[in-house]
């Protein structure tokens, strides 16, 4: 019992939250790196549990073929056998998971009946203003995939990529009017989350604006805090 106590007190259980091109996806493959623990995603799980033929992955599979949303029963069910892997004993990070209250409120009573909880609900924020012009001024290259900004990070010759020389593209989602219609979809589905784990104690908002090496930096420092 001693021992299962010393592991819930340093293990990282953390749910990563930010809107599209918030910059999440940089941050979680660093936490990943430095801390050992893996990222989990619904669609990894619900993959995961299709290709290993389990029960509740069954079920999934049978919602999804059939173009509807998997229940929040099956779901919950999925994230349990996830989350009792052993990869996931000192930690792990939610990204896209819950996204409504409840599914958080399932959470925290799965976490319970698990004896774990949660350590930090951690949003990398970014005024949705901001985030639309990174995404309408965003350039990938048709040859490498190198991203590039035509403001914040443009290339050397314009349209033309610096690794590789490919030419560079804007993608076809990448227009200011998709952008605003997926970050109100997002702040719809988001906003109560934010409240309730502000109400729980454990959110913690951080600045996506600053260079992406003080976002990390801020990373560490409430993951620090905590563990400390």
């Amino acid at each position: 019992m001693e021992n299962a106590l010393r592991i819930t007190h340093y293990a990282l259980r953390i749910i990563l939250m930010g809107a599209p091109g918030a910059g999440k996806g940089t941050q979680a493959a660093f936490l990943v790196k430095k801390y050992g623990i893996p990222q989990i995603s619904t669609g990894d799980m619900f993959r995961a549990a299709v290709s290993e033929g389990t029960e509740l992955g069954k079920q999934a599979q049978e919602y999804m073929s059939a173009g509807k949303l998997v229940p929040d029963e099956v779901t919950i069910g999925i994230v349990r056998e996830r989350l009792s892997k052993a990869d996931c004993a000192t930690g792990f990070i939610l990204d896209g998971f819950p996204r409504t209250t409840a599914q958080a409120e399932a959470l925290d009573k799965l976490l319970s009946e698990m004896g774990i909880s949660l350590s930090q609900v951690i949003n990398i924020s970014v005024p949705f203003e901001y985030l639309v012009e990174r995404a309408v001024g965003r350039r990938i290259c048709k040859k490498c995939g190198a991203t590039y900004h035509v403001k914040f990070n443009a290339p050397s010759k314009d349209g033309i990529c610096d690794t590789c020389g490919g030419e560079l593209y804007q993608r076809a989602d990448d227009n200011e009017a998709t952008m605003k219609n997926r970050l109100k979809a997002y702040e719809e589905s988001t906003r109560p989350l934010i409240d309730y784990y502000k109400n729980a104690g454990v959110y913690t908002e951080i600045d996506g604006r600053q260079p992406i090496a003080k976002v990390t930096e801020d990373l560490e420092q409430v993951i620090s805090s905590e563990k400390g």
